[in-house]
């Protein structure tokens, strides 16, 4: 991943808010380097993350993948089809093109980071400002790690987040728990 950040789209409602969401859904928008990861790659995670087998009880928290251009939607597509043969039920996901995306409140971003104050405030001292610390790489790799999410590159990876000694060690012990 090169960043993420949470946000809200698929809806109508110009500038939704967490208290005033309106019809939009809670979604992530991920910027990815394609020479690195595949599209079909993040769908697979995607899939594999949830199993939208039954309705969902709100348009907040339905299932949807918001492709970017064509190609996106139709592996999509393939992608749900095969999904759908895999657990031999219909899935509720709808995929659904132009949706506006709109970035949540800064306190919903990188949530896991800002549970761990120590290496949230040595983040916060190298990106300042809100626009700086959502669009951070290492930002998006440090809550991912914490939300349990590594592959076998992740010890090389801390090493280039740019954070101190001390605070590697604490990232080390939390992703060894």
């Amino acid at each position: 991943m090169v960043r993420t950040r949470v946000g809200y789209a698929g809806g109508s409602k110009p500038g939704p808010t967490y208290r005033a969401m309106g019809d939009h859904t809670e979604s992530i928008e991920i910027v990815y380097d394609p020479q690195r990861v595949s599209y079909e790659q993040l769908l697979d995670v995607f899939w594999s993350a949830h199993r939208p087998v039954s309705k969902p009880w709100s348009v907040q928290y339905r299932s949807a993948v918001f492709p970017a251009d064509e190609a996106q939607r139709a592996a999509a597509e393939k992608s749900k089809l095969a999904r759908e043969a895999q657990l031999g039920k219909p899935l509720f996901t709808s995929i659904e093109d132009d949706a506006v995306f709109w970035s949540a409140e800064t306190y919903h971003q990188k949530y896991r980071l800002q549970g761990n104050s120590d290496i949230m405030a040595e983040i916060a001292a190298m990106y300042p400002g809100e626009d700086a610390f959502v669009g951070s790489t290492a930002a998006a790799r440090i809550n991912g790690y914490l939300a349990g999410y590594r592959d076998a590159g992740t010890e090389d990876t801390l090493k280039q987040l740019g954070l101190s000694d001390e605070q590697l060690t604490a990232l080390r012990s939390r992703l060894e728990r």
